[in-house]
């Protein structure tokens, strides 16, 4: 496993953000582990979440992945991690503009909808996950309003599982979905892969976990995308 995502994966767990035992989710599954990102809630846990997000993106520019001249972050969850993305890359010697948007249009003072730099040339969207691929839809149209070409999505955890409901799952995931639909690249800092191959190693913190392997295994198994 990558150092930086075994990092990661070690970081969430000692916020809580990572979390095994039995959640419902949306669709009405039982899952064996829940990411809740609203938890990287100090000033240092949001900067830390934020360089392993920058380090994503430079290693995903460099394998030639993604490509982006600057940050867009959709109200709510991606505006702190817009920002802290954007100190952490200007801290890596990639400094760039960021933006985001209003959930309503401003009428007063400097107006509109978008706060930050002007939307321009290729704009890499910041999120945490992708679950309908609602956020990355209104995220686009935003883009592409202002003349801008979304580059790719980044988000924290591709759960790798597929849509629908527990009943009636879709073929796809919703980061597929994304791809498909809008032809961009979505990266993650982990995802489901990665979280298993980490319960399989030798570290203190994956021992601690190490008895939910198989439920999360048996749940990939069923909703895998």
């Amino acid at each position: 496993m990558q150092n930086t995502k075994q990092q990661f994966i070690e970081f969430a767990l000692e916020a809580d953000v990572l979390r095994f035992g039995e959640f419902k989710t949306k669709a009405g599954r039982l899952s064996p582990y829940f990411f809740n990102a609203g938890l990287f809630n100090t000033g240092a846990r949001l900067d830390r979440l934020g360089a392993f997000y920058a380090e994503t993106l430079l290693a995903a520019r460099k394998a030639g992945r993604l490509d982006f001249d600057m940050i867009f972050g959709p109200a709510y969850k991606g505006i702190p991690l817009a920002a802290s993305v954007a100190m952490n890359l200007s801290r890596m010697g990639c400094d760039v503009p960021w933006a985001f948007n209003r959930k309503e249009i401003k009428d007063h003072g400097e107006g509109g909808m978008i706060v930050g730099a002007p939307l321009k040339g290729r704009v890499v969207i910041i999120d945490d996950v992708i679950s309908a691929g609602t956020s990355v839809r209104e995220s686009v149209k935003i883009i592409e309003a202002n003349n801008a070409s979304p580059s790719g999505v980044l988000i924290a955890v591709d759960r790798m599982e597929r849509g629908g409901t527990a009943d009636a799952p879709t073929a796809t995931s919703a980061v597929q979905d994304v791809e498909k639909t809008f032809g961009l690249s979505v990266v993650s800092i982990i995802n489901l892969h990665d979280l298993l191959a980490f319960m399989d190693g030798p570290s203190e913190k994956a021992k601690t976990v190490a008895q939910y392997r198989d439920a999360v295994a048996a749940y990939r198994a069923r909703y895998g995308a």
